[in-house]
């Protein structure tokens, strides 16, 4: 009858459309699994790439703790010098004034014993041990002051190496911080790309 065919009709006519939609749904399907694996495949690389920032950063920071350590090593030893140095300086001159101590308490026993003479040469030669004495301690604080200006301009290139490594370091940290921004950049770039393809998905079913 026409009552059956417009039926038949109407499911057969169903029957196609639910089929249409099925090939839809699983070519909308396969292309969201492809655009994942996709996406998983760059999630897989910007996370070996991290990884590899990270070894880097980590071997700089090592790098700069070595360097760190050294400078600070090298400046105590030159402080250690520094203060050996002043130690000498002060038992050269405690030596010295007891040499004269000593030498003053021979003259004056020996001018004590001898007479006229004796006490005239005495005296010529405690002008000839004060002129050494002098010329020794003029010696001595001329070589002080060289070790003192020697010591200051190492001092000094010490220091300047050190602001030069703590600049280098302030550099590297922020060499890190960019890495690592840039890094943070492109991983949320990779989830928005991800949640704005899943909306989209979202909103045309």
């Amino acid at each position: 009858t026409f009552q059956t065919n417009i039926v038949t009709e109407l499911k057969n006519w169903k029957l196609n459309l639910v089929q249409h939609h099925k090939l839809q749904m699983r070519q909308e399907k396969e292309k969201h699994d492809t655009q994942v694996k996709q996406l998983q495949n760059e999630m897989e690389n910007l996370k070996e790439l991290l990884h590899t920032y990270e070894i880097s950063i980590s071997r700089k920071d090592e790098v700069i703790n070595n360097l760190t350590q050294a400078l600070e090593k090298q400046k105590a030893r030159v402080e250690l010098m520094r203060k050996f140095t002043l130690w000498r300086i002060r038992h050269v001159k405690a030596k010295q004034e007891e040499y004269a101590i000593r030498m003053a308490d021979k003259h004056f026993q020996t001018a004590l014993m001898k007479k006229v003479w004796a006490a005239w040469r005495s005296v010529s030669e405690e002008r000839w041990k004060e002129k050494v004495a002098r010329a020794c301690q003029l010696r001595a604080e001329d070589i002080c002051v060289q070790l003192t200006n020697d010591f200051e301009a190492k001092i000094a290139e010490l220091t300047a190496t050190l602001e030069q490594t703590k600049a280098e370091i302030l550099r590297l940290h922020s060499e890190r911080d960019q890495y690592e921004d840039t890094m943070k950049k492109a991983f949320m770039r990779g989830v928005c790309a991800l949640n704005l393809e899943a909306m989209t998905m979202f909103q045309s079913k």
